[in-house]
């Protein structure tokens, strides 16, 4: 899950301009204490609005930092799944996974292809057909780098 992990650092660090002595897994859409980022500052040190959040307003920021991300996903077509899975290590099918567990969480029955539809704001064999490129021998090479230690 060091995925999810990043992405949020990445979201808040880009987004806010926090900064975090460390990170702990979010998972995605859950809530809880348990799930709040370690010691976020504003960068000078100073404590930030982070350690006065309820369960709601987590929730909300969560919710609107991954809709945000969803959005830019479906307009950055240009943008391979593979080089997402180098670079940071998940992908749009990585995301779209995480919202099938979470509604299988709440008891809902969400498949694969309505996850990925939601994901990719199309049918995935869609979005495949469209946009999707074979991966160069330089992004497949990339790719093993990054995860040989797997």
């Amino acid at each position: 899950m060091l995925g999810e992990a990043k992405f949020f650092e990445f979201l808040f660090y880009m987004n806010k301009g926090v900064f975090f002595k460390k990170t702990t897994c979010l998972p995605l859409l859950s809530v809880g204490k348990q799930n709040q980022l370690s010691t976020p500052t504003d960068g000078m040190g100073k404590m930030s609005d982070f350690d006065k959040l309820d369960e709601k307003t987590e929730t909300e920021l969560q919710a609107a930092a991954f809709r945000r991300l969803r959005d830019h996903f479906q307009n950055r077509t240009d943008v391979q799944n593979i080089d997402l899975m180098t670079l940071a290590g998940f992908c749009r099918n990585c995301l779209s996974g995480w919202v099938q567990d979470a509604a299988r969480e709440k008891g809902m029955d969400i498949s694969k292809e309505e996850a990925r539809a939601y994901i990719y704001g199309m049918p995935y064999s869609e979005w495949r057909e469209r946009y999707q490129t074979e991966a160069t021998d330089a992004q497949k090479a990339a790719f093993d780098k990054a995860h040989k230690h797997k």
